[in-house]
């Protein structure tokens, strides 16, 4: 797992690796080991977006928020500036929805689903339903991995075309790979990336390296031949 910076200079500025912890690694360990028990990756993955999710929403703009404790005390405390939207990209970004769900379930969700047109080889749009409002506020874009940015990219455009500012817009993923991220920035400076991992590179078939195989395949267990 990545760990510097080295391979992005210039762009790290609005990429937000989060600390690579022991924890972090052990976790890593469990979800990229090709052995893994589907239960065992699961549970591992669903800690590691919780870290993640804790991030991102740290990254968003708070207000003063005054509060008396039990003991008649006041605690000089924060609540969120702006609305707080989920927008989870189909299918392997529903992991991390259903995460945000638990930890925020004032939250309110969206889903867009993109696919790569197998004559074309360019991600296809096939579905988007947004919350009313979410230009007014900010977006946490949901999908675990980001390798050439096609698909991000997709996705930001539908949140653009729907009032969203790119600075209000954190795409949040558990492996950015390089390519990926230069491709987003070099589109939308102003999208900020939260991901734990920056990988080495891509192979010749544009799977990530060192990797972690089909995310969404693995999470729901539809990696089992038939």
């Amino acid at each position: 797992m990545t760990t510097g910076t080295e391979p992005l200079r210039g762009v790290t500025r609005v990429t937000h690796l989060v600390p690579q912890t022991n924890r972090l690694r052990a976790l890593h360990a469990v979800v990229r080991d090709r052995e893994a028990r589907r239960e065992d990756f699961v549970l591992s993955a669903n800690r590691i977006i919780r870290g993640l999710l804790d991030a991102a929403l740290d990254l968003l703009p708070y207000e003063p928020r005054d509060v008396r404790t039990p003991v008649g005390q006041v605690y000089h405390g924060l609540s969120p500036a702006t609305p707080v939207y989920g927008v989870s990209v189909a299918r392997a970004g529903d992991s991390m929805e259903s995460e945000l769900r638990v930890m925020a379930p004032e939250t309110r969700l969206g889903k867009i689903l993109i696919q790569r047109d197998k004559v074309t080889k360019l991600p296809r749009l096939y579905y988007a339903a947004l919350p009313a409002g979410i230009g007014r506020g900010h977006v946490l874009l949901l999908d675990p991995m980001l390798a050439t940015g096609g698909t991000a990219l997709a996705a930001i455009g539908v949140l653009l075309d729907h009032g969203v500012p790119e600075e209000h817009i954190l795409f949040v993923n558990l492996l950015s790979a390089p390519e990926g991220i230069r491709a987003v920035h070099d589109r939308h400076p102003g999208v900020r990336i939260v991901t734990s991992s920056i990988e080495e590179r891509l192979n010749e078939n544009a799977f990530m390296v060192p990797g972690i195989g089909d995310f969404g395949d693995r999470y729901f267990g539809t990696d089992v031949p038939a």
